[in-house]
Parts: C-alpha cells; sequence; structure tokens
C-alpha cells in the first residue's frame, strides 16, 4: 500500500491478512519478551554465584562459544548470522554489567537489589 492510498481502498482481504500476520508477530515478541525475561532470570543466579566464589563477570571463552552457536544455529534457521551476533553481544554486555554491579554489592556489602531493570549473567 502506497502512502497515498487511503485504508478503506484496500482490499478486505488484504487488510485480513495483514491484521492476521500482525496478530502472529505480536505472539511471537510476547514469546521472546517471556523467553528474555526467564534467561535473565538464570543469569541473575549465575552473576550471584560469580559474586559468592570471585569469579570474573565476564567470560570471553564461554562469550566467543556462544557466539560461534549462535551464528551457526541462525544460519540453519536462515537467520542473518551478524543480526544474531549483534543481538547476543547486545545481551552479553548487559549481563556483564550487572555481573559487575553484583560483584561490586557483595564486595561493598551491599545488599543486592532486586533488578526489575533487565537481564543478568
Amino acid at each position: 500500500m502506497t502512502s497515498n492510498t487511503s485504508p478503506g481502498a484496500v482490499d478486505p482481504a488484504v487488510r485480513e491478512e495483514l491484521a492476521r500476520l500482525r496478530d502472529s508477530i505480536d505472539n511471537i515478541d510476547a514469546a521472546v519478551v517471556h523467553m528474555l525475561a526467564e534467561r535473565f532470570k538464570c543469569t541473575q543466579q549465575v552473576g550471584h554465584l560469580k559474586a559468592r566464589h570471585q569469579l570474573p563477570p565476564a567470560d570471553p571463552a564461554r562469550e566467543a562459544r556462544q557466539i560461534a552457536r549462535l551464528r551457526t544455529l541462525a544460519e540453519n534457521a536462515k537467520l542473518d548470522p551478524a543480526f544474531a551476533e549483534k543481538f547476543l553481544n547486545f545481551i552479553i554486555a548487559e549481563v556483564i554489567r550487572h555481573h559487575e554491579r553484583i560483584a561490586d554489592d557483595k564486595t561493598n556489602g551491599a545488599a543486592p537489589a532486586a533488578d526489575a531493570s533487565g537481564p543478568g549473567k
């Protein structure tokens, strides 16, 4: 549909198909959010475990393995592996930031704050 076409001029079957596809997209987005929330719950536990045992917040070898694994999964799923890598790098950076905060809280004796803002690893 071009920008100068009024919504009323669109074939009802096209509008119906568009609505169906958008509903599917909305459901997938909801599933992605819930899966990320579950992932971040796990990574928070990892961050606390690392802090208790004075392990570094980042694990470059693990991160490299995960990126290679995700790139392969993306290729097999016909998803751009570069996009998948960027997505995972974004998550990893956030996770490391949270691990650093957890470690700082432990070192400084602060009670760990509940993190409603996002992920941790």
